[in-house]
């Protein structure tokens, strides 16, 4: 029976260099020139096996000098004690690469050896080189980036965690990064309570969707005593234990958000004054048709009796006086039928029969006016609105209908009323050619903005839209104002009552 004998101390050495994927170097201590060298050395430093063992530490690093690595290589017991050299080995081609070595004793069969085992650093020092050249560009955006980068953790237990906080933070939020390390609950203490609300549906919907989360809000900074607006914009990722991570910029923006409102409160104020001058120009319309109604119109029925008076006593063989009287007469006529018609323009008295009865005597006027069927239909007979409402209502329709006989080429309009629970509903629909979205943009279209202006003054809207079969619609929506509110607007305008203030109002 044959017995296996275990390997000499030199073959485990080989098979040790063999399998390792180190650089190895087995070196014959006296002449310090290298016994074997495995592949991994091998493949690296590009010689053949053959040259190599002609060579020693010194060929290929010719920055060690004999004397003081000799004097190294003494220093090396039999006790497993190491020793630690950082390098360079020359490459056959004559490249140099950083190398990290460890001595020690091994000796076998009686042979003085030393093991140098070598690590080569060049790919972790490039790595590291990447790594510090990509935090480098990386801290390089984000110190200018205007705003706090930051890391957002919410754990599968509820409970928050900002991992990474950038320079900003005590800028943007009057915290350090240490005290949002420390306590990340913080952050929602300075949402105002009117904004948390929103601000936590929209982290939860963020989180549902793992969709982008947006969210615009107040915070209250103590440290300045003030209210800021920010914009939180982050891209949300899932992790292990149900919890959520977010990566993203909150940004300072209460300087645009304060020109919105102001614009928006502009925005307001000029409504609000277009609406007053709308008013004030009806009133004074309606002052005007008055007395030019009662004055005028009174004083040229007093002149039209006292012509045919005067014409009564006239001999009748006064022919030429008689002609003149007649022609006085008819002078007088068409100067009535004037002052009625100025009137009616500035005021037409069918608005006092209501704004059913005016719609369709303007719809009757327009059709023997251009001579385009104009067909007015309402949901009821009468419909009871305040007067101004009543008024711009009939203004509205008047300017729709002056846009359909200047550009609609229109042969047929139709005109329908409704009175709905809470709004009042006019659509005014022709065949024509319609009316393109470059000519609603256009500078000086004026007739369509007047129209929009005035219903929304009345909190009310409009809008175009494309008629079936070709065509416009136009729909006018107004809200229905009760007696109860209409007594209460007419008090405010009169200075009677004041609106309460939202901030004095209970919460």
């Amino acid at each position: 029976m044959t017995s296996t004998q275990p390997p000499s101390a030199p073959d485990c050495l080989t098979a040790v260099l063999r399998a390792s994927p180190s650089e190895i170097y087995l070196i014959d201590a006296a002449t310090l020139r290298f016994v074997d060298v495995n592949p991994a050395a091998r493949r690296n430093l590009r010689y053949g096996a053959a040259e190599l063992l002609t060579m020693g530490p010194l060929d290929l690093a010719p920055q060690l000098e004999a004397a003081p690595f000799a004097a190294l290589l003494a220093t090396l017991g039999g006790d497993g004690a190491e020793l630690a050299l950082h390098t360079e080995h020359r490459r056959a081609d004559g490249s140099h690469y950083p190398i990290g070595l460890r001595l020690l004793r091994a000796d076998a069969a009686g042979r003085a050896l030393l093991l140098a085992m070598g690590e080569d650093l060049s790919v972790p020092q490039a790595s590291a080189a990447a790594l510090e050249q990509v935090q480098s560009r990386f801290n390089a955006i984000v110190s200018n980036t205007p705003g706090l980068v930051y890391q957002f953790f919410l754990h599968g237990d509820g409970a928050v965690s900002f991992p990474y906080l950038s320079d900003g933070c005590q800028a943007l939020l009057g915290l350090t990064a240490a005290q949002l390390h420390q306590r990340p609950e913080l952050f929602l203490e300075l949402i105002l309570i009117d904004d948390r609300k929103s601000y936590l549906d929209s982290m939860q919907a963020s989180k549902t969707a793992l969709w982008s989360w947006n969210w615009e809000g107040r915070i209250w900074v103590d440290a300045w005593k003030d209210v800021k607006w920010i914009n939180l914009r982050s891209t949300p990722r899932a992790l292990a234990g149900g919890g959520v991570q977010w990566e993203g910029i909150m940004t300072n923006i209460t300087e645009s958000r304060l020109e919105q409102l102001e614009v928006k409160h502009s925005r307001a104020r000029l409504a609000e004054l277009t609406a007053h001058v709308e008013t004030v120009k009806e009133q004074e319309r309606t002052r005007i048709a008055r007395e030019i109604h009662d004055d005028l119109g009174g004083n040229l029925t007093a002149i039209k009796m006292a012509l045919a008076m005067l014409a009564k006593r006239l001999p009748p063989e006064s022919t030429a006086l008689l002609d003149k009287a007649a022609y006085l007469d008819e002078l007088v006529d068409r100067s009535i039928e004037a002052v009625h018609r100025i009137s009616l323009d500035l005021r037409p008295s069918m608005l006092d029969l209501g704004i059913v009865a005016a719609l369709e005597w303007q719809s009757q006027e327009f059709q023997t006016q251009t001579g385009v069927p104009c067909h007015f239909v309402s949901n009821q007979k009468e419909i009871e609105l305040d007067l101004d409402q009543a008024t711009t209502l009939f203004r509205i329709f008047q300017e729709a209908l002056t846009n359909i006989a200047k550009h609609a080429h229109a042969s047929r309009v139709t005109v329908r009323l409704a009175r709905l629970r809470h709004h009042i509903s006019l659509k005014i629909t022709d065949n024509g050619a319609g009316i393109r979205q470059s000519d609603r943009a256009k500078p000086k279209s004026f007739g369509i903005r007047g129209m929009a202006e005035r219903a929304n003054a009345l909190g009310g809207s409009l809008t175009l839209s494309h008629a079936a079969g070709g065509g416009t619609v136009v729909a006018i929506k107004i809200k229905l104002v009760s007696p109860r509110e209409a007594i209460i607007a007419a008090a405010a305008a009169a200075g009677a009552v004041s609106p309460q203030p939202s901030h004095m109002k209970k919460q």
